[in-house]
């Protein structure tokens, strides 16, 4: 079936590159901190900058797919508001629990997974979901992770390089600019070394520990997995979002914990390791879950 050779295709390869991150973690010894900033910093910023400037999205799906993902987004924050406050989470942990669910793989498998669903339309309508998301990620998620007021929380964001790179893609993309000397094609290389190094610090960061599978891991991957997109599927049946909306609505709501959650709660605050753990949970458990969403929205 097309949609399941997507998932092999998605994450066989991302399982090979953390268990090469696990492998190296184990026999040398590595500086996480400066990986992770690396990363933060320059290589992310330059592949947030390129995403966004070379996306190709289309306007008639803009409106509903935006209005669907607000609200999906404003219910599944209060849904693992009253679940941490029930669970009786620590704030670091209750923190971690909203930054995996609220922040899903809708770039890489995401994408890739709509365009095998619903061809060339889908992917477009994908892309505005895509940039939805990563707005709210990379430009209220750092500053929300590492808590304090709303004054310093926006000053802070203000000082990321992430904030300016989602800005100025979206801006010259908007505008119609092309950068000279094939500027854009240099950013892009340096964003391709992102996720790569990414997944590695990913395992390394794993490898650190005994991996094993807690409550935590439990309810963060059901939250992501099987709360987000139910409840992405009954936003766009209230809205009545014309079908391929919905479709792609509920597609991406069901994709997995980003691995950039990992990235976030590792620079800025909450427990980086639960938060890889449940990286790799809930993106093995999508080969269960994803199949099941994609007969809920008509997709054979």
């Amino acid at each position: 079936m097309p949609h399941m050779q997507a998932l092999l295709n998605t994450v066989l390869p991302v399982a090979l590159v953390v268990f090469s991150g696990y492998l190296m973690g184990k026999r040398i010894p590595m500086d996480l901190t400066t990986l992770s900033r690396l990363t933060l910093y320059l290589l992310v910023p330059a592949l947030i900058f390129d995403a966004m400037y070379r996306a190709e999205y289309s306007r008639e799906g803009l409106v509903g797919l935006a209005l669907g993902f607000a609200l999906t987004y404003l219910l599944l924050f209060l849904a693992i508001t009253g679940i941490a406050k029930l669970l009786g989470l620590s704030p670091e942990a209750a923190k971690s629990l909203l930054v995996c669910s609220l922040f899903p793989n809708s770039g890489n498998m995401g994408l890739s997974l709509v365009y095998f669903a619903l061809g060339e339309e889908g992917l477009r309508r994908a892309v505005v979901y895509f940039i939805l998301s990563s707005v709210v990620m990379f430009g209220l998620g750092p500053a929300f992770i590492r808590g304090g007021g709303l004054k310093e929380g926006l000053l802070f964001t203000l000082r990321l390089p992430l904030f300016y790179a989602l800005l100025l893609g979206l801006l010259l993309k908007t505008l119609g600019v092309s950068l000279p000397f094939r500027l854009d094609e240099g950013l892009r290389l340096m964003g391709q070394a992102a996720i790569p190094v990414l997944l590695l610090t990913l395992g390394m960061q794993m490898s650190q520990t005994r991996f094993q599978v807690g409550a935590f891991e439990g309810v963060a991957s059901s939250l992501r997995l099987l709360v987000a997109p139910l409840l992405a599927y009954g936003v766009g049946f209230i809205l009545g979002l014309p079908r391929l909306e919905h479709q792609v609505l509920v597609l991406q709501s069901a994709t997995p914990v980003a691995v950039n959650a990992f990235l976030l709660t590792r620079e800025f605050g909450g427990e980086a390791l639960r938060v890889a753990r449940s990286v790799v949970v809930s993106t093995f458990l999508a080969f269960l879950t994803i199949p099941l969403f994609l007969l809920l929205i008509g997709v054979r």
